[in-house]
C-alpha cells in the first residue's frame, strides 16, 4: 500500500495469498483508498470464492498465473483502460454459479431504480460482454454515445468498471446465464 500510494501505478497485479496480508484484503484497501488504481488478481488459485471475492472488492481482472505473457500484457492494457478482464475458465465458473443460485436471479428494484430504460439496456448489453463499439454498432448509436451511457450506469450504481457491472446486472436478475 504504501508503494502504491507513493507511485500511483495505472494497475496494480495482486496476488490471493502474500506474506503479511492476503491480497483480497490488499484488494480492497486499494480499490478504497485509491479509486484511480485498477487491480489484476494474477493467481494460481482457480478457487470460485477467491474470483467472487475479487470482483466484489473492486478488482478490474482476474487470471490464472499460467496466462500466456502475451495476453498477460493485453490484460493489463485492458485493465489500464477501464474494462474488465476475467480469464476464459474464470467466466465460465462464474456463469455456472449465477445459473445454480437462482436466489441471485430475483430483481433487486433498489440497484436498478435510478437506472432509465436506456440504461437498463445498456448494462444487459455490458453484461453479455459487448465493448463499447459492440453495444455502439448494436443500438445503432455513435461510439461516443454507447461510452457515456456505460459511464453513467457505473456512476448510478457506483461501480468501479465494467466486472461491477456485470456481477451486479447477474446478482441483481437483470440478465441471467443461458444454460446449454
Amino acid at each position: 500500500m504504501r508503494q502504491a500510494h507513493e507511485h500511483r501505478p495505472d494497475v496494480v497485479v495482486m496476488d490471493i495469498r502474500m506474506p503479511g496480508t492476503d491480497g483480497l484484503a490488499a484488494t480492497r484497501q486499494v480499490c478504497a483508498e485509491l479509486p484511480d488504481v485498477r487491480v489484476l488478481v494474477l493467481t494460481t488459485f482457480n478457487v470460485d470464492e477467491y474470483v467472487f471475492e475479487a470482483l466484489r472488492a473492486g478488482a478490474s481482472g482476474f487470471l490464472l498465473k499460467d496466462t500466456d505473457p502475451v495476453e498477460l500484457l493485453h490484460a493489463l492494457k485492458v485493465v489500464a483502460q477501464g474494462d474488465a478482464l476475467l480469464a476464459p475458465s474464470v467466466t465460465r465458473k462464474l456463469i455456472e454459479e449465477f445459473a445454480n443460485r437462482p436466489e441471485h436471479r430475483r430483481p433487486d428494484p433498489k440497484a436498478l431504480r435510478e437506472l432509465t430504460v436506456r440504461e437498463r439496456e445498456i448494462l444487459a448489453l455490458v453484461a453479455a460482454g459487448m465493448s463499447n463499439d459492440e453495444i455502439a454498432e448494436h443500438l445503432v448509436i455513435s461510439p461516443a454515445t454507447s461510452r457515456t451511457h456505460v459511464s453513467r450506469v457505473m456512476t448510478k450504481l457506483g461501480a468501479r468498471d465494467r466486472a461491477q457491472l456485470v456481477v451486479l446486472a447477474y446478482e441483481s436478475g437483470l440478465v441471467s446465464p443461458r444454460r446449454g
